[in-house]
């Protein structure tokens, strides 16, 4: 007789927790969702930083979650139970989870530097880490150049044996109340390029966090320029990484751990669609016409896909980040082919369930503060995150597709 994990069965689609710290995210979550909600209309409207509602975030220990247990945070390491967190947050308001995304992304990948890595980027993970854990640090991630990338940031060697850093970098999500920045850049060392991420805090001389969002949708995601002339950085402080244009398929499991838990807040967004086009129907009253209901189921088969497909990406990307021994370069590669599927199904059925959902509710949804028309601009974020854009993802996955299937 065939026996079931009662626990797993109920996470297949993305409503549970998987650990125990993410139960406790959960629940340290579940007091600040009505005022997320409640300030949503208002901040889209106005393009302004929720900061009341990080502030609380931030005294409760929530932009701690990631930050692991013996630095001060909660401990929660799984992959679903962060895109959970996400999700569920989404659906009150996806600005706010987009930029709580960028600190609890951080201290994923920070506590990967911290436990794994070596000399002073080991000590540096743990000076942000211990930061974040002490409720003290916010951490604002910028990787994208402005202005299309015509012009690159640069670290540059300084006469005391640090660095210099310039540039602009633009979507820096969260910076309105950033205390420290990791800054993505360029540096010429040994004649080789190389990667690079800078950590600067935010009273670094030559830093400017600029007030110009003014996006379409994520209005209140406080994604705004950064500007960077010849901030001074210290030697210690800047994470070095390989050569710019050599392919490290290894270092794709790091894109992926930092990325992919972003999936849940786009799934969130078709579910608040779907949530308030049924109640917009049940207020009506009587029975919906045929056509109405044929949308209706059809929405409920695609919000379980999607789901089900995200959970199902999760839960390959956990094993693969936290118990997957093998080849690295194997790891890297795995990880990224479930995670460009499953951000190209998101990307391509989150829109077409919201978009069913206003058509479903009619005119009334074709008003601007009307909650549908939030959901239907800030669903479209997601084919801009990175990694890929939907170009490039592309290209990525017919080559990872055609290399799967040589004999």
């Amino acid at each position: 007789m065939a026996t079931h994990d009662r626990d797993r069965a109920v996470t297949a689609d993305l409503r549970d927790p998987r650990t125990s710290s993410g139960r406790a995210l959960l629940d340290l979550l579940s007091g600040h969702l009505p005022l997320v909600r409640e300030g949503a209309p208002r901040s889209d409207r106005d393009g302004v930083f929720p900061v009341e509602v990080f502030k609380g975030l931030r005294e409760e220990g929530v932009l701690a979650a990631t930050v692991p247990t013996e630095l001060g945070g909660l401990g929660v390491s799984s992959l679903h139970d962060v895109c959970l967190a996400l999700s569920t947050v989404a659906e009150a308001d996806a600005s706010t989870a987009l930029a709580l995304h960028m600190q609890l992304s951080r201290g994923l990948t920070l506590t990967h530097e911290w436990r794994h890595g070596a000399g002073r980027a080991r000590a540096l993970a743990e000076r942000l880490l211990g930061g974040m854990g002490s409720r003290e640090a916010v951490v604002c991630t910028t990787v994208k150049d402005a202005g299309g990338g015509r012009v690159v940031t640069r670290l540059r060697s300084a006469p005391d044996g640090g660095w210099t850093l310039s540039g602009r970098k633009t979507l820096a999500s969260l910076a309105p109340i950033a205390t420290d920045f990791v800054v993505s850049a360029r540096v010429e060392v040994a004649g080789v390029t190389r990667s690079a991420a800078a950590v600067l805090p935010r009273d670094t001389p030559g830093l400017t966090v600029l007030d110009n969002w003014d996006g379409l949708g994520m209005r209140a995601s406080g994604s705004v320029d950064i500007l960077l002339e010849d901030c001074p950085i210290r030697a210690g402080d800047v994470f070095l990484r390989g050569p710019v244009g050599e392919r490290d398929d290894a270092a794709l499991a790091g894109q992926t751990v930092s990325s992919v838990t972003m999936l849940g807040i786009y799934v969130g967004v078709a579910q608040a669609a779907r949530d308030h086009a049924a109640a917009e129907l049940n207020r009506r009253g009587g029975a919906p016409a045929a056509g109405t209901r044929t949308l209706l189921a059809e929405i409920e088969a695609r919000l379980h896909a999607l789901r089900s497909t995200v959970a199902g990406t999760l839960s390959v990307a956990d094993f693969l980040a936290y118990e997957f021994d093998g080849d690295p370069v194997e790891r890297g590669r795995r990880m990224m082919f479930d995670f460009q599927r499953a951000k190209l199904t998101v990307n391509r059925m989150a829109p077409e369930i919201v978009a069913d959902c206003v058509t479903v509710v009619g005119g009334a949804s074709y008003a601007w503060s009307h909650p549908l028309a939030r959901f239907h601009r800030d669903v479209r974020a997601g084919a801009f995150m990175h990694p890929f854009t939907y170009a490039d993802a592309v290209d990525w996955l017919c080559e990872a597709a055609l290399e799967g299937s040589k004999t």
